[in-house]
């Protein structure tokens, strides 16, 4: 596998064990380029993958850092950098140095911003290619391992640096807790080790309900879903529309809920990554949110004697014809009934979701509203039996609009 490889003392225990495990192995050094010296580092983890015969793959950051947390920034380009090594290596796992100490420290930072169970789990052993084989070994245990084979590390600067939330929970708070409460931070451990387990369970049912790569869901099924099934299918939705994991908080993943449970057809919500998520009639959607465009059809009239094609509307010969959208007080009499009804109340008998309603190309007749392509047809213009007619047909999307509203997804898609 390759070894994620900072030079530091869990990392290089991590490579050292599995070269003694008998695993073959490459390594991959990231220079973050935040201090000076730090490409004399990475020499000496050159160095020291050369004199064990390991090939090493090794990268300096070149661009600017993302704005905001700076450590956020420099795991952002860190992992970047691991996605492109692991496909230059033709390997299909990675391995991180995290420790049982890592864990307990992330733990308690997702426990103060008011975590779940997600956040109580902390860091995965597994996630994707990314494997953390250490998460159940302490830092202490790596030092004795190190110094029973003489082997140096690197030291980072960084760790002591109580700028950074993760090093004041390490040096500061931990250390008080366990002097209050001997054996708090095994107990929290051990907590995580659990709610990752509980963890494991939920994201496998989650992965039966919505099916692989889903990016919709039942809503019947969502509502008869437990709270924390929900939640996680959730997660598991935005996950796969906004191509990263995890991206949801406690407040966005609460309006979803709310969406789900008291929200109306064509509500809709915005969450990180561009993703808009709707509620329809029966289906919660999440998409990339794009800017809503005009109809994408025209339409295409002709002279016809009397034919069968089920994507056009055969009106009166004569009528002036005309493209347009949905407006105020438009109303119209909808086969086979031929009773008039508002154009609103037709859209909403044929689930036409809301978001969509004020792009559905409309069709009038003598500026009377005749056709609703894909919902309706108005009886005081249709033309049926075959007799002559104008043949009107929507053309420019990709499938032939018809008389049903299950045709409409196929129209907006």
């Amino acid at each position: 596998m390759l070894v994620a490889l900072s030079g530091g003392p869990d990392s290089t225990a991590l490579l050292l064990g599995l070269l003694e495990a008998g695993v073959p192995v490459k390594a991959a050094h990231f220079d973050h380029a935040l201090r000076p010296g730090s490409e004399a580092e990475a020499a000496k983890v050159a160095d020291f993958c050369l004199n064990l015969g390991v090939e090493l793959v090794s990268a300096r950051r070149r661009e600017a850092l993302a704005r905001g947390s700076l450590q956020a920034a420099a795991r952002a380009a860190r992992y970047r950098f691991f996605e492109t090594a692991l496909a230059g290596s033709r390997l299909a796992t990675m391995a991180l140095g995290h420790t049982a100490d890592d864990l307990v420290e992330g733990v308690v930072l997702h426990l103060l911003r008011g975590a779940g169970l997600a956040g109580m789990r902390g860091m995965p052993e597994r996630r994707g290619p990314i494997v953390r084989p250490l998460l159940g070994v302490w830092h202490e245990e790596v030092e004795a391992f190190l110094a029973a084979r003489g082997a140096e590390s690197l030291r980072d600067p960084s760790n002591g640096d109580r700028r950074f939330a993760r090093v004041r929970v390490r040096l500061d708070l931990l250390p008080r807790l366990e002097s209050d409460r001997p054996g708090l931070t095994r107990h929290l451990h051990a907590a995580a080790r659990r709610a990752a387990r509980l963890q494991a369970v939920l994201e496998t049912e989650a992965g039966r309900l919505l099916g692989e790569g889903a990016r919709q869901a039942d809503l019947e099924v969502l509502e008869d879903a437990s709270p924390a099934l929900r939640a996680e299918a959730f997660r598991r939705l935005h996950a796969v529309a906004s191509g990263r994991a995890p991206g949801l908080d406690r407040r966005q993943l609460r309006a979803l809920d709310r969406l789900v449970r008291e929200g109306r057809p064509g509500d809709s919500l915005d969450l990180p990554g561009s993703i808009r998520v709707r509620r329809g009639y029966h289906s919660l959607d999440m998409t990339r949110a794009q800017p809503s465009p005009g109809p994408a059809a025209i339409l295409r009239t002709r002279p016809c004697a009397g034919c069968a094609d089920p994507a056009a509307a055969h009106l009166r010969p004569g009528a002036r014809l005309r493209l347009g959208t949905r407006r105020p007080g438009l109303r119209m009499r909808p086969l086979p009934a031929g009773r008039t009804r508002k154009l609103q109340d037709i859209l909403v008998d044929a689930h036409v979701p809301r978001h969509l309603r004020d792009q559905l190309p409309l069709v009038f007749a003598d500026g009377d509203l005749a056709w609703v392509p894909g919902v309706a047809i108005d009886a005081r213009w249709a033309v049926s039996g075959g007799g002559p007619s104008i043949h009107a047909e929507m053309v420019g999307v990709a499938r032939p609009l018809l008389e049903s509203s299950h045709q409409l997804k196929e129209f907006f898609s």
